[in-house]
């Protein structure tokens, strides 16, 4: 297709079978024309042993990337936790829309609030509004305190992902206000990858359909920084033996030690391995 893809590994803990076949999707749909970045931001889980492991094992697969920030005949990967500045400029744009807001409520406020949350369909806690600030001072750092992105309520957001089609999400229903800066001063996930997808250009967005929800949430970043869109598409999950899907902690699963056992890169990439298949996960989903 001619495009520009990403591969964008979060480096706690080894690649399994489900990013060799979503990353191998991503390599056919941009025809080589892809980038590496280490989602590195979360220092406490990210580990420097688990950013070379993926490098190795996804050269292993076959898959190769065609820039880095030190790119000569050996590219190396972007790494978000070298690319704050750039968070910075996006949050103080959005501070002075005042579409964000502080937000130092913590998970056990929310959860024992006398206005508890209601519950999405996907299992996920919306953000009781009523924790809102009427007014605050947009200050020139964001400082040690969550931030969150404001919602438009009852607003419909909609795209059309190029596997599953029309996906639609209501704000304020089907997710609620969300954090786009961390309590350790970090961009946190949603405003990070935004950023990064349009600072390098990013044509399309490969990832699992467990990411949904956060698609929608990042198209109102986009909306609200005048930013175009990257298109989407996400890939049905790779689900184990028991009809759950994959996660890091699958034992047997990871790429490194298929490896070991001898399977050939090819049947990696296809989750051509006893007890796999390719399937919808209706259970709810975890953000990111």
């Amino acid at each position: 297709m001619n495009q520009r893809g990403r591969l964008a590994p979060t480096p706690t803990g080894f690649l399994h079978v489900g990013h060799a076949y979503t990353f191998g999707i991503a390599t056919e749909r941009a025809a080589g024309k892809l980038i590496l970045r280490m989602e590195d931001l979360d220092v406490t889980r990210c580990n420097p042993e688990f950013t070379s492991a993926a490098i190795e094992d996804l050269r292993w697969l076959g898959l190769s990337w065609i820039e880095g920030p030190d790119c000569g005949g050996d590219c190396e990967p972007y790494c978000q936790s070298q690319r704050s500045d750039l968070y910075l400029l996006a949050w103080q744009q959005l501070a002075q829309q005042r579409a964000i807001y502080p937000s130092p409520q913590s998970r056990r406020d929310i959860d024992t609030a006398a206005f508890a949350p209601h519950v999405s369909v996907e299992g996920e806690s919306v953000f009781p509004t009523a924790y809102r600030p009427n007014e605050w001072v947009v200050p020139e750092h964001p400082g040690c305190v969550p931030w969150r992105f404001r919602v438009p309520d009852g607003k419909t957001v909609e795209f059309v992902d190029r596997n599953f089609g029309l996906v639609k999400r209501i704000a304020g229903v089907d997710f609620g206000d969300f954090i786009i800066w961390r309590r350790d001063s970090l961009a946190a996930y949603e405003l990070a990858v935004v950023v990064d997808d349009y600072h390098m250009n990013i044509d399309e967005v490969v990832r699992g359909e467990d990411l949904l929800t956060s698609t929608a949430r990042q198209l109102l970043l986009y909306e609200a920084l005048g930013w175009k869109s990257p298109d989407f598409f996400h890939t049905n999950l790779v689900l184990g033996c028991n009809g759950e899907r994959l996660a890091k902690r699958s034992r047997g699963m990871t790429i490194r030690e298929l490896r070991r056992q001898g399977v050939a890169p090819e049947k990696v990439r296809n989750c051509s391995v006893k007890g796999l298949r390719i399937g919808r996960h209706d259970s709810p989903r975890p953000n990111k």
